[in-house]
């Protein structure tokens, strides 16, 4: 199945370099990463294109045949072309639609300084408070949960960086880190951005476009990329952080999710 998505694309170029294992069926992709079976979007089907109408039950009993532990669904498609029909049938069968828009930059624009420590991670105890700060973003949800699926996130992204394809910046203020985003190549002259988080705490101070910008300027400078490409909540803050910084929308990414069990209280 051919891939005609950026934001897809280069998803599943990390997941591959991580670990995860791709399962072509023809007309659709199967994604699974065995080390880490709670992260939704490491273990989710691909739709080549939407189903034909009345097969969205059937889309999600192939997500459960494909994942019978999963205490989770999560379905993309490779096309953000869904007609109301068809979403209304989604959010019937318990799934929430979302259309994510896809950035992309060639060159950025300084944001303004911030009284923070720009850097990049570095050992197990960076890694660790990165955990911890996904963590905390989510405090409904058991905390032995959710750190097991954020420290195996931690382990398929150090796997990225040993390999030479980038790293994860953080802010630190008085020394703990309160904002994060990573960057990796996915393919030659193209990284994409992973994980953009900051503490609630220390929101709209400037740190989440401060480590963007930090990142995006070692992917142009360090890793030699020309095209910077981000994921965004279309109706999210976000967005317009990334715009300011000179990211420019390109497409829309069509994902689905239904959360049950622990996971269910992330959306609480």
């Amino acid at each position: 199945m051919h891939v005609s998505s950026l934001g897809f694309r280069t998803d599943l170029a990390l997941l591959t370099s991580s670990g995860s294992v791709v399962e072509d069926r023809g007309t659709h992709l199967v994604v699974r990463s065995p080390d880490n079976p709670s992260y939704f979007w490491g273990n989710f089907i691909l739709l080549a294109r939407p189903p034909v109408p009345g097969g969205e039950k059937e889309v999600v009993g192939a997500f459960h045949t494909e994942f019978p532990l999963a205490d989770h669904v999560s379905i993309g498609i490779d096309t953000a072309e869904l007609a109301d029909e068809a979403r209304a049938a989604f959010e019937a069968a318990g799934m929430t639609v979302d259309v994510a828009t896809v950035l992309t930059a060639s060159a950025l624009t300084a944001p303004r300084e911030v009284e923070a420590e720009i850097r990049e991670l570095a050992g197990d105890d960076d890694w660790e408070a990165r955990a911890r700060l996904s963590q905390q973003l989510y405090p409904n949800t058991p905390e032995d949960t959710f750190m097991t699926y954020a420290r195996q996130k931690n382990t398929q992204e150090r796997r990225l960086v040993d390999a030479g394809r980038g790293t994860r910046f953080g802010a630190f203020v008085d020394g703990a880190l309160v904002s994060t985003a990573g960057i990796f190549v996915t393919e030659e002259g193209v990284a994409r951005y992973q994980s953009v988080e900051t503490h609630t705490d220390h929101r709209r101070r400037g740190l989440a476009a401060a480590v963007v910008h930090a990142a995006g300027r070692h992917g142009l400078e360090k890793l030699g990329v020309r095209t910077l490409v981000i994921v965004a909540d279309t109706d999210g803050e976000a967005i317009g952080i990334y715009r300011r910084l000179g990211f420019t929308d390109v497409e829309r990414q069509l994902m689905m999710e239904k959360r049950t069990g622990d996971w269910a209280s992330m959306n609480a």
